[in-house]
C-alpha cells in the first residue's frame, strides 16, 4: 500500500502544486489520478519515487517512510513509464529494456534474456530487439517503455500519461494491453491522465483532482458516474452535458442490436443481445448500463443481461 499523509509541495517559485493531500492507494489495484493540466497529478506521481520530494508530510510504502530510502535505490525498485516512452535514442531496444537490471548488477546475458521475455509480454516481436527507438512506431516505442518499466519485476508501476502522444487507434490498443498486463501481473499501478474516459476504463480507484491536488471525488468508475460529488465533478465527467446519460437511438434499430447515444447524439455503444428491444421502452442512464455490463467499463460493447452485475 502507498500512503500519502498531509503531503504538500511548494516549488521554489512559490507555486503550491499539492496542498495537504492524504490518500491510501491499495495494493494490486490500478489507481488513476485524473484532472486538468496543472492540478498536481504528475507531481503526486513523481513524489512516490522521489523524483520530487514533498515540502511537508509523509509518503509511505508498506508502512515505511520513503524519505528514509536513498532516491536512486527507491527508483530502481519502482517501474516508471512516461509519455513519449523516454527511451535512450542511442541504445537498441534490447538495451533500453535491460537498462535498470544492468544498473543493479544483473549480467548482460541474463538482462537480455529477461528483456526478450518482456518484449513477448508486451506484444512485440523479438526481431525488434536490435532496432533503435527511431526505427519504431510511436505505439511500439510505448510498448518498449512499458517493458522497461517492468524489467525488474517491480511491485509498483507508475505510468505518467503514457499514451498521450499516440493516435486514438494505437491508444485504444495500448489501453487494452494495460488491462491485460494488470490482470496477468497483479501490480500496484498508479496512472496519471487528463482523459476521464481513460481513467474510467483503466481505474479500479479513480481520484478526480482540482487545483492543488485537492480531491474532488474518489471512488470506482460506477460510483462516480452514478453519484457525482459536486458540480465540478459532474462537469468534468460530462454528466451535466448528457455525456453519461444514454438513450436508444430509434433511427438505428434495424437489427436486434440497440444503438445507444449520449446527450449530444454521439454513438456511445451497443446493446448486442437478441431481445434487447425490451430495454428500448425506457430511458437508459449510465448506471443502468454499468449494472447490465458483463465486464463493467472495460468494454464498449454492453450486454443487456441485467442480472449480470458489472465489476466497475
Amino acid at each position: 500500500m502507498i500512503e500519502f499523509t498531509a503531503v504538500s509541495k511548494r516549488f521554489p517559485d512559490g507555486t503550491l502544486a499539492v496542498d495537504n493531500f492524504s490518500l491510501s492507494i491499495p495494493s494490486r489495484k490500478t489507481t488513476v489520478f485524473v484532472g486538468s493540466s496543472g492540478c498536481g497529478k504528475t507531481t503526486l506521481l513523481r513524489m512516490i519515487n522521489r523524483m520530487v520530494d514533498p515540502t511537508s508530510g509523509i509518503i509511505a510504502i508498506d508502512g515505511d517512510d520513503i524519505a528514509a530510502v536513498e532516491p536512486v535505490a527507491l527508483r530502481r525498485r519502482i517501474g516508471y513509464v512516461m509519455q513519449n516512452s523516454g527511451l535512450l535514442p542511442h541504445r537498441k531496444v534490447i538495451d533500453n529494456v535491460a537498462t535498470v537490471p544492468r544498473l543493479m548488477g544483473v549480467s548482460r546475458k541474463e538482462a537480455h534474456e529477461r528483456a526478450l521475455e518482456l518484449l513477448d509480454r508486451v506484444g512485440l516481436d523479438r526481431s525488434l530487439a536490435e532496432r533503435y527507438p527511431a526505427q519504431l512506431s510511436g505505439g511500439q516505442q510505448q510498448r518498449v517503455g512499458v517493458a522497461r518499466g517492468l524489467a525488474v519485476d517491480p511491485n509498483i508501476l507508475l505510468m505518467d500519461e503514457p499514451f498521450g502522444a499516440v493516435d486514438p487507434i494505437v491508444r485504444r490498443d495500448l489501453q487494452q494491453e494495460t488491462i491485460r498486463l494488470q490482470r496477468e501481473l497483479d501490480k500496484t499501478v498508479v496512472f496519471v491522465t487528463h482523459d476521464i474516459d481513460e481513467a474510467f476504463l483503466l481505474g479500479d480507484q479513480v481520484v478526480i483532482l482540482e487545483k492543488g491536488a485537492k480531491i474532488a471525488q474518489i471512488g470506482s468508475p460506477k460510483e462516480i458516474i452514478a453519484n457525482p460529488a459536486s458540480e465540478f465533478v459532474a462537469d468534468f465527467i460530462g454528466a451535466d452535458r448528457g455525456k453519461r446519460r444514454l438513450s436508444v437511438d430509434s433511427t438505428r434499430t434495424g437489427s436486434d442490436d440497440l444503438v445507444l447515444v449520449d446527450g449530444s447524439g454521439y454513438i456511445a455503444g451497443v446493446i448486442e443481445a437478441p431481445g434487447g428491444r425490451i430495454a428500448a421502452e425506457r430511458h437508459l442512464d449510465s448506471d443502468d448500463l454499468l449494472a447490465s455490463a458483463g465486464s463493467g467499463p472495460k468494454s464498449r460493447s454492453v450486454s443487456n443481461k441485467t442480472d449480470q452485475a458489472g465489476d466497475a
